[in-house]
């Protein structure tokens, strides 16, 4: 089963690489197009190597306008792409209208050609612009409330963060939601996991596995883009992470407290999925009783140590002789650490002696 969940994520970043490879085909097409359409527009006022170079020029330009846009529409859902397109066209087809118009004008004719072009660029930039919003807001107008602004904002996973699995609880129960970015380099760490002579870290992977097929198919208000971003100047997982989110101005959701520390080094916003859980343990204050089971020996001498239902570690004093035995205990004091939450107590029956004794 784990298999067929990871060739349905596999796909998907076929997917995307199909998408770029098609992307640079329409970069392409976009350049021989306009360098045609500049050398059309010139070739009748100078002669051809004048107005090769112009139409050179002019189809750079227009190539570089639309790389610049591509990191920003890259963080637009897919039907501004449609937009795009149209208002290329639609630029396209204004342009030749108010040539028409242009040529009425007495103006010189060394100066035509490039009012024409600065008129196309103009008319190029709008619509590009102009069809990607409006296609972007038809889209949200369509889609639940609680994506609309996501696509500017990804939270991207790392491996902890998924093999965790509490990610999906939390998405399911609507406290995060959008679009969670996955990264190709992540996938093939899991993939690696997954295939582990190990039993326990391939059972990590595969559960990884799981929790994104759910994720996908199962949770509405997230949305899994597997993204093939890789910085192959970069060996470590941890800064190629922290890289992309500072490329896609996004934010780091994990359960890696040192991944926590380097991307709060370079300005990065983090998501930690077990401060999360610390903030929401039920809060215990000294003097309160409760019934723990001695589990094990302490570190110290007579210790016995002791487990909540949310996994907080209880120490209790004076208790090694209680091992395997469920007792009441009194909270003494609790102590926060940026990784959990130590509950330290003594067993209340020794307690009430004591007083009794005072």
């Amino acid at each position: 089963m784990w298999g067929r969940q990871l060739s349905h994520i596999l796909d998907l970043e076929q997917g995307g690489r199909e998408r770029g490879e098609e992307a640079m085909k329409l970069k392409i097409f976009l350049l021989v197009f306009t360098v045609a359409l500049g050398f059309c527009l010139t070739n009748p006022f100078y002669n051809l190597i004048t107005a090769a170079i112009v139409g050179g020029i002019f189809g750079f330009i227009a190539l570089g306008v639309l790389w610049g846009l591509e990191p920003r529409i890259g963080e637009f859902p897919p039907k501004s792409i449609l937009g795009l397109a149209i208002g290329t066209g639609v630029a396209s087809l204004a342009f030749f209208a108010l040539k028409e118009v242009i040529g009425a004008f007495p103006i010189p004719t060394h100066i035509t050609p490039y009012i024409y072009v600065i008129v196309f660029l103009s008319l190029f930039y709008i619509g590009i612009t102009m069809g990607v919003k409006i296609s972007w807001e038809a889209d949200s107008s369509g889609r639940k409330p609680s994506l609309r602004s996501d696509y500017s904002n990804p939270k991207i996973l790392d491996t902890s963060v998924i093999i965790d699995g509490r990610i999906a609880d939390v998405a399911e129960a609507g406290f995060i939601e959008g679009v969670m970015i996955v990264p190709k380099f992540i996938i093939k760490e899991l993939q690696y996991i997954a295939d582990s002579p190990e039993p326990i870290k391939r059972v990590r992977g595969r559960r990884g596995l799981d929790v994104l097929k759910r994720m996908q198919q199962e949770i509405p208000n997230v949305v899994i883009k597997i993204t093939s971003h890789d910085f192959s100047h970069i060996r470590e997982a941890d800064l190629k992470l922290v890289e992309l989110a500072k490329r896609l101005k996004g934010v780091i959701i994990t359960n890696d407290f040192n991944l926590n520390k380097v991307a709060g080094l370079h300005g990065v916003k983090v998501m930690n999925l077990n401060q999360l859980s610390n903030a929401i343990k039920p809060v215990v204050l000294p003097g309160e009783t409760m019934s723990i089971r001695v589990v094990k020996e302490g570190k110290e001498e007579n210790q016995g140590i002791g487990y909540l239902d949310d996994g907080t570690m209880v120490v209790v004093d004076d208790a090694k002789k209680y091992l395997g035995r469920e007792i009441e205990v009194a909270v003494t004091s609790v102590l926060q650490t940026p990784t959990g939450r130590m509950i330290f107590t003594r067993v209340k029956e020794e307690e009430m002696v004591s007083s009794i004794h005072v």
